[in-house]
């Protein structure tokens, strides 16, 4: 099927440049441009309680507001605020309340003493105002981000004339912050993947054309890929994840340059055996098509199988990616083999060293090395990752998005100043509803239920009971003695804080308790099931294409087995490096899922492509002991290659300037290093070298030897 499919796009290989190029101009023009949210809110099913809450309060208290950003006051010289400065601010925060777009604010408000005067700092030298969130909006649209940049010019121009320095943090202004840090992390990930690829192809093909294909290709298919992407959103109102958009870079360029090595590599084998351009396309895609369609297959089934998620964060990632990879591998195997045969020999202009094959090579070596001694090489590379998976046991999931922030931005700032005076907890109050369900409920039980919550642990005030209007329902509004993004105000809200509030809702009633600590609560529930869900059903269908794939049953284990064990390496060194050794209490909690993404799926790339080289050299009559070496000698360079430049694209997120974006570029770069130099490397083609015959069970494809294996002579005659 690949060498006709090879005939046919070299054979029309202008119409299928032109297709591209029209398809892609034809989706530019007329895709929608893909938007993403962080309101984490979306991301969750209804039936967790934090939502049912959500809903109970937008039903019955459609007067409560949450807050959508907090101004912080200060004299600009640190010194304590003066009556005058007290009213200054109150002036500050009247005159910008009256002039806020209603789209996203309302009126400033300046909390108050018993005394009537505004709410000091203990020092005096801190005051604060909340800006409620506008009826339905949601605070985290393009909208609200414009309103809030608008909201700091205007500050900037009514703190004029005065002693103050006005800051804003809160949801709204910290997602503005995390845009805007976005943007430039996105354009850094940009500039440095593509100089990475064009700097690390030119070492290894010294041609300038193949430093520019890769670049060229993925420019092309990433206005396809990103169109179609955001056609799905709209189609099937997916909720992309923030930074999906960075991602899809790092895939689109790691992915596409990875197949497009897997193709090249086998290309320049085949033309220093004397084929011609064309006869050399054919005969590449024939032998490695089937490979990079498995591989590419391989990638999308793991990205498809988040669908199964109960986070719609990972609904949404899932397909996109999928969608990705999918535009990737079909201009892998139809306009990448167009455009070489197109090239010619002047692919690899200026260099004449592809045309002699290495003799002595490092990989000659390493090859040799796998091949004499399988059962050291698979203990060694083995243990090494068993040891690394060790650490994965101490893995600690934290949802402090706070971290995601960069350093020196005005939210992280003035929060860190607000939380330095305040209690930590003023800046977002934990709403607690009771649904009376119908029953009679007695102002007795209202202030015994108010006293249960103060008790509980992580609970500095309770304020309330507001009743609904026909009083069906209560709302209390808590202050946590924790940030409520933190991670202890998670443990506390899961915990003693709900324990509380369900033993001590009158009876007949139903008590939720919601609000950010509670989203996050209900996201650690869910991951917990979505792990337990989508890494087997990915495990067995990735299994099932490797089955169909090598024609074994016994192969596809331990491959399988391979892979979970680097993606277990690699969680663990990343414990290392951020919980020992950098001191973090924890790390994202999405951090296992994108190795799983990222590591396991294209650490599953990397085997089928040793494994479909090691069943070549099986097929051409070779012992298992020598096709592990011939296959580590030939599919080594392509996987050493694919792996530098897919791990240094990942290391180009540490550039993203915080601990999120650092701790995951740090994970999937050495994930792909493991997968690729020690997993793929070494320890797959030992095993298979130590399993022999047995490995190809039941369908025994390594007896099968190509009846269209010509010599060198042959093809040069």
């Amino acid at each position: 099927m690949f060498a006709a499919l090879g005939r046919f796009v070299t054979r029309f290989r202008w119409f299928v440049i032109a297709g591209w190029v029209l398809i892609a101009v034809i989706v530019g023009a007329t895709a929608p441009a893909l938007e993403s949210t962080q309101d984490n809110s979306e991301f969750l099913p209804d039936h967790y309680e934090s939502i049912q809450a959500l809903k109970l309060q937008e039903a019955e208290f459609s007067d409560a507001f949450s807050p959508g950003a907090i101004l912080v006051f200060e004299r600009k010289d640190g010194a304590k605020l003066t009556a005058a400065d007290q009213t200054a601010a109150v002036e500050v925060a009247t005159e910008v309340g009256s002039t806020l777009g209603k789209k996203t604010f309302q009126q400033v408000v300046i909390t108050q003493n018993e005394e009537g005067k505004p709410n000091l700092s203990a020092d005096g030298t801190v005051m604060f105002g909340i800006v409620p969130l506008a009826d339905g909006a949601s605070g985290y649209d393009p909208q609200a981000f414009d309103d809030a940049e608008d909201l700091r010019k205007e500050l900037g121009d009514l703190e004029k004339g005065t002693d103050l320095e006005i800051r804003t943090t809160g949801s709204v202004p910290q997602g503005l912050d995390s845009q805007e840090s976005g943007e430039t992390t996105l354009l850094i990930v940009g500039i440095v993947t593509v100089v990475l690829i064009v700097g690390l192809l030119a070492l290894i093909f010294r041609s300038v054309l193949i430093c520019l294909l890769p670049v060229v290709t993925v420019a092309l298919v990433s206005v396809i890929a990103t169109g179609a992407i955001a056609w799905a959103n709209d189609i099937f109102d997916l909720k992309a994840d923030s930074s999906v958009q960075q991602i899809l870079i790092v895939v689109l360029y790691g992915v596409g340059t990875d197949y497009i090595l897997f193709f090249l590599f086998r290309h320049r084998e085949r033309m220093r055996q004397g084929a011609a351009v064309r006869d050399s396309v054919v005969h590449s895609l024939d032998r490695a098509g089937e490979a990079i369609a498995s591989a590419g297959g391989a990638v999308i089934v793991a990205f498809m199988a988040l669908i199964l998620s109960s986070l719609s964060i990972f609904r949404a990632i899932g397909p996109a990616l999928a969608i990705a990879v999918f535009v990737t591998l079909i201009a892998a195997l139809t306009l990448v083999p167009a455009i070489v045969s197109l090239l010619g020999k002047a692919l690899f202009w200026p260099s004449k060293s592809w045309q002699k094959e290495p003799k002595h090579g490092t990989f000659i070596k390493l090859g040799n090395t796998v091949g004499r001694h399988p059962g050291r090489t698979a203990l060694v590379s083995g243990g090494a990752m068993a040891v690394l998976a060790i650490f994965a046991l101490s893995f600690n999931p934290s949802f402090d998005f706070n971290s995601s922030l960069p350093d020196g931005v005005e939210s992280t700032e003035a929060m860190e100043t607000f939380q330095e005076h305040f209690s930590a907890g003023a800046a977002e109050p934990v709403p607690v509803l009771v649904d009376t369900k119908g029953a009679d409920v007695t102002p007795a039980q209202l202030e015994t239920f108010k006293t249960a919550l103060g008790e509980a642990k992580g609970v500095d005030e309770v304020a309330g009971p507001i009743p609904s209007a026909d009083k069906s329902a209560y709302q209390y509004y808590l202050t946590l003695s924790d940030d409520p993004v933190s991670d202890v105000a998670q443990d506390n809200v899961s915990g003693p804080i709900r324990d509380a509030a369900h033993e001590a809702a009158p009876d007949g009633t139903e008590a939720y308790v919601g609000g950010t600590p509670g989203i996050f609560a209900d996201m650690s529930s869910a991951m917990a099931r979505d792990y337990k869900v989508v890494f087997p059903v990915a495990a067995a269908v990735i299994m099932l294409i490797l089955a169909l794939l090598l024609r074994s049953l016994v192969a596809p284990w331990f491959l399988m087995a391979a892979v979970g064990l680097g993606f277990a390496a690699t969680l663990g060194t990343t414990v290392i490096a951020f919980q020992f050794i950098g001191g973090e209490s924890g790390l994202i909690f999405m951090l296992p899922i994108y190795i799983y993404l990222f590591v396991t799926a294209l650490g599953t790339d990397y085997n089928i492509l040793m494994i479909a080289r090691l069943r070549e050299e099986a097929q051409e009559g070779r012992d298992p002991h020598e096709a592990a070496a011939r296959a580590v000698t030939h599919a080594g360079p392509t996987i050493a290659a694919a792996g530098v430049i897919l791990a240094g694209t990942f290391a180009s997120l540490m550039l993203g300037g915080n601990t999120l974006i650092v701790s995951m570029g740090f994970a999937l770069a050495v994930g792909i290093l493991i997968v690729s130099f020690v997993m793929s490397m070494f320890f797959t083609p030992a095993l298979t070298s130590l399993l022999g015959h047995a490995a190809w069970w039941p369908g025994h494809g390594d007896a099968t030897k190509h009846e269209d294996a010509p010599t060198p002579e042959s093809l040069t005659t």
